[in-house]
């Protein structure tokens, strides 16, 4: 799997799935309190493809007759999908119990087959199972289904929703689903599911002769496909770990035909895997695309690594909107769902955040948690349940139409993991990370220079280093701790009121990332002094946990700590 196809990939199996973080959340978060740094999103586009005909009732006037139509049905339901439902063991648990809606409706648009196989619904989320046959294709070049979407009747569109595939070498096909969360509000619904186009993109490399020992910002000319220039800049991130963070601009009068650009390194002429955390699709100031990408530093030696740019090149799309109406059902799946009404903090004596529902289907296990103000984050960054001795590991979701005060924990039920009312369930969050907002005092960086400077204070009884230098006609401000328990400072900003200058985050960090070291960039910086002051920062405590009972669910339950 070449590298752009693994950025196409990141909203992987969550069971599995790296860390990318929740930008929305963050960003509204900065925003609901009057920040106004950009606004980050996760451009990595889904990797999806789907397509649906109305069934036709046909008549069958022969037992083998029937039998002859029921195999590729069953088949399709039976099929091996390999790993592509690796971290979707819900899913597996739902095909193996013959949960499945058979669809096996196909579409053939310019020598390109795009089939749907099984849907499975249930009350927390619709799944379909797709392949997509392509032909030859060259061995950088991968297909993709672009734009899909679920409506129903009444012409609201679903949320939350994204789609993974992968290439079947066996088959000579892809193989892919599409998830969404939404889902039918009576036993059966019609629904619209829109194809909005396929498209055929190729992997192309640029050389990029950078340096990583210059802390200065390198320009490199592209001028391909309307990408014009990237810049680049290498931040040290404690003793062994690099950040390269980049920019890249583009020709705005020819139409966008490259996506997921990345820095690649290789060693020996093999790609060296980069660290977890990176972001992708950052918009700039000027419309830049930006992203940050960290590397081990004995992984890229000096002499011994060459780099270049990857991006994933658009070489042919269908664009033809393509529509199908279809009829799920979620039928199959009561008897095996449970509902659940908690109200019950998640900490004993806390109530600023309340578990409030839990819903536990064939496929998954969803437990939503309420905060008491809008756009609050979780304390806790991992959650488990423990469900008559077995445990299970959740992954937040969030969607663009749910609740700002609203969080949604996900667990995938595996096989053989009997669930009934009276099985006893505990929903356990490690990791706590608190914000704390109040500490306005502000730090005086004096004879500012092209010379980086350091000065430490307290914050919270935390020591932190600030180092500050110019580059150029920038001021840069980085901030970090020794004491892992300091989880780090989000942003600062120059002076106070309508006046202040906010500094532009040149590292994304997120709770509980282990990495307290921080960057911010004030543009076009002028004079020798300067005070700062920090929005908030956070503190971690990995050893910290809470436990609640969630079934069977008494008046006595209640978190413990």
């Amino acid at each position: 799997m070449n590298n752009v196809e693994k950025v196409l990939k990141r909203k992987l199996n969550e069971d599995s799935e790296i860390a990318y973080p929740d930008f929305d959340e963050m960003w509204n978060r900065m925003e609901q309190v009057g920040y106004t740094a950009p606004t980050l999103t996760d451009a990595s586009d889904s990797f999806t493809p789907h397509q649906h005909r109305n069934w036709r009732k046909i008549a069958i006037a022969a037992s083998l007759s029937a039998l002859l139509v029921a195999v590729p049905v069953y088949a399709a339901i039976h099929y091996n999908w390999g790993n592509l439902l690796h971290g979707r063991s819900g899913i597996e648990t739902a095909l193996a119990q013959d949960l499945g809606q058979p669809l096996e409706q196909s579409v053939t648009k310019d020598g390109i087959k795009l089939t749907l196989h099984t849907a499975i619904v249930d009350e927390n989320r619709t799944v379909i199972l797709y392949s997509l046959e392509v032909g030859k294709r060259a061995d950088n070049e991968f297909w993709n289904v672009k734009g899909v979407s679920l409506k129903n009747a009444a012409g609201k569109s679903s949320e939350g929703e994204y789609s993974f595939q992968q290439w079947d070498e066996k088959n000579q096909r892809y193989n892919g689903y599409f998830e969404s969360d939404w889902t039918p509000q009576q036993e059966t619904e019609n629904v619209r599911l829109t194809v909005d186009h396929i498209e055929l993109t190729s992997v192309q490399e640029l050389d990029l002769p950078l340096d990583i020992t210059s802390p200065q910002k390198q320009t490199f000319r592209l001028d391909r496909n309307g990408l014009q220039d990237m810049k680049v800049q290498v931040f040290e991130q404690g003793k062994d770990k690099l950040m390269l963070s980049s920019a890249i601009t583009f020709d705005s009068s020819i139409p966008k035909e490259w996506d997921n650009p990345q820095i690649i390194a290789y060693k020996d002429g093999k790609p060296v895997n980069p660290q977890s955390g990176g972001t992708f699709g950052t918009p700039g100031e000027n419309g830049e695309y930006t992203a940050q990408q960290y590397f081990t530093k004995g992984d890229i030696p000096e002499g011994q690594t060459t780099f270049k740019l990857q991006y994933a090149q658009t070489e042919k799309s269908i664009h033809e909107p393509l529509n199908f109406d279809l009829q799920l059902s979620k039928k199959k799946m009561e008897s095996g769902t449970i509902k659940s009404v908690l109200n019950t903090p998640l900490e004993n004596g806390n109530p600023n955040f309340m578990l409030e529902q839990m819903i536990v289907t064939p496929t998954q296990i969803r437990v939503t948690i309420r905060s008491e103000k809008k756009f609050a984050m979780l304390p806790y960054q991992k959650y488990f349940l423990s469900v008559n001795g077995t445990t299970l590991e959740g992954n937040r979701w969030s969607s663009p139409d749910q609740d700002h005060d609203l969080n949604t924990i996900r667990f995938e039920r595996p096989a053989h993991l009997a669930i009934t009312r009276d099985t006893p369930i505990t929903f356990t969050g490690k990791y706590k990370v608190t914000t704390h907002s109040d500490d306005k005092t502000p730090q005086h960086l004096t004879d500012i220079s092209e010379q980086k400077q350091t000065i430490t204070t307290q914050i919270g009884g935390y020591p932190v280093k600030w180092t500050y230098y110019k580059q150029g006609a920038d001021l840069f401000v980085e901030t970090e701790s020794e004491d892992t328990h300091f989880g780090g400072i989000n942003q600062t900003h120059m002076g106070l009121g309508k006046e202040r200058m906010i500094g532009k985050p040149i590292t994304a960090n997120f709770a509980g990332d282990g990495n307290n070291k921080a960057v911010d960039a004030y543009k076009n910086f002028k004079g020798k002094e300067a005070s700062i002051y920090m929005f908030y920062y956070t503190t971690d405590e990995p050893e910290a946990e809470t436990s609640v009972p969630l079934q069977p669910l008494t008046s006595n339950s209640q978190a413990s700590k």
